[in-house]
């Protein structure tokens, strides 16, 4: 009987989102919980404030249902595209909800905004994003938060310049038309300004914390349908419906490059994976044949004494020290260079128009750069730092080392072997042997 009524207890214990003592958040770093709280604090006190200066109409009553049944509407009908793109995508990530809260900000009072961004995101949370185990409650609530001060600082700026909503920009000429921008340029920046506290920023370049030309022409689109919307609404409401369609469009297109990314994305580390990489190394080669006396560079690297780490460390801290390892590789070369991981420990990088010496000047400035590498990790109890690291690296040089791409990298492959052969840590030049 003891051990049954046990079990119906355990059976009948709270999920842990009900559990405050074990929240994901606990587990962050002290910094972002701090964040957290803070961000928190000053969206609720703004919210207070903004609900006693500006009180809502039934009007607006109306408009926040409008809004909230097409955000709804249209996370319904990308549900299972959301989920995707979710599992697939690499930070910075963009959902579509702008398209609706920047709307909000052009039609209605900031504590109303403030309700569309929460209802909005607890259906995404219940009903797109459930079941992905990466998207703690915390993180959910956090980005949910960093909206409502988006919009506030876009808000703020609209009233600064005299234009209170989409209604007042009809009647306001060119200034209505400069206080919309001007609100959408605001609500732009802020939003990627008050995301960088919580990320880890220390091993992201500037692209990969704020996107890239893509990444920002896509929120720039969802600022447009924002617009769009908030003008359907405030003149013809019944043709808001019409934002739907080109809307989940573009969501089913961000999708698919999404996915073609990730088919030649290593998603341990973000670089090329083997199949990225060699489309890569066979354009390359395809042009430099069409070129005359042109050159291209290829490095084979191999972290030393890798299983050691792994060993000692766990498997967990090594995967911390592959993806520094990549970050100091790509740091180490030039931004239209190609860094890719064969898997493992191997890496492999395609230097196009770049002559024997320079590559053996690259190879060399990407193994000093490896050598004073200070990667640190969690043990659970304490933070440990892993250093000492070093790679072995082969080179080849094309024509001479080889006038194929497999050809290349069996050259530097195995100069790689006799980097290791000869002590490890250092490079060898496999383009005269080969």
């Amino acid at each position: 009987m003891g051990n049954g009524s046990a079990a119906g207890q355990s059976g009948r214990r709270l999920p842990a989102r009900f559990r405050p003592r074990e929240w994901a958040l606990w587990r962050r770093r002290r910094s972002l919980i701090a964040y957290c709280f803070l961000v928190e604090t000053i969206a609720a006190a703004a919210t207070v404030a903004t609900s006693i200066t500006t009180p809502p109409s039934w009007h607006d009553a109306g408009l926040l249902g409008l809004l909230v049944a097409l955000g709804i509407a249209q996370a319904e009908l990308g549900r299972e595209v959301e989920r995707m793109r979710r599992r697939v995508h690499g930070p910075p990530y963009i959902n579509m909800t702008s398209v609706w809260t920047f709307a909000g900000v052009l039609l209605l009072p900031p504590a109303l905004v403030a309700v569309l961004v929460a209802v909005l995101y607890a259906h995404l949370a219940a009903r797109s994003w459930y079941r992905l185990r990466q998207v703690p409650p915390f993180r959910t609530i956090l980005n949910a938060t960093l909206v409502v001060l988006t919009c506030y600082s876009a808000a703020f700026v609209l009233a600064r310049l005299g234009v209170g909503d989409m209604a007042t920009a009809l009647t306001s000429g060119g200034r209505g038309v400069a206080a919309v921008a001007l609100a959408a340029l605001t609500y732009f920046v802020v939003a990627a300004i008050t995301i960088i506290p919580a990320l880890t920023i220390t091993t992201r370049s500037v692209k990969e914390l704020f996107g890239g030309l893509g990444d920002n022409l896509l929120e720039a689109a969802t600022l447009c349908l924002g617009m769009l919307t908030a003008l359907a609404l405030a003149t013809l409401p019944a043709l808001a419906v019409a934002i739907l369609p080109p809307l989940l469009v573009l969501h089913r297109a961000v999708l698919i490059k999404q996915l073609e990314i990730a088919a030649t994305t290593d998603e341990k580390t973000g670089l090329f994976n083997t199949t990225g990489w060699h489309l890569l190394a066979s354009r390359e080669l395809a042009r430099a044949q069409r070129a005359t006396r042109s050159t291209f560079g290829v490095l084979m690297i191999d972290l030393d004494h890798f299983k050691l780490i792994n060993d000692e460390h766990g498997h967990l801290a090594g995967d911390e020290v592959l993806r520094a390892v990549a970050a100091a590789i790509k740091s180490a070369v030039r931004d239209y260079d190609s860094v890719g991981r064969f898997g493992g420990e191997e890496f492999v990088v395609l230097l196009p128009d770049i002559g024997p010496a320079a590559v053996l000047a690259v190879a060399e400035r990407i193994r000093s750069a490896i050598e004073v590498l200070k990667v640190e990790y969690s043990d659970g109890r304490e933070v440990r730092v892993i250093e000492g690291l070093s790679a072995s690296i082969g080179v080849a040089t094309y024509p001479d080392g080889g006038t194929a791409v497999d050809r290349l990298l069996q050259a530097a492959d195995r100069a790689l072997y006799r980097a290791k052969d000869a002590g490890r840590n250092q490079v060898v030049d496999g383009t005269a042997t080969a």
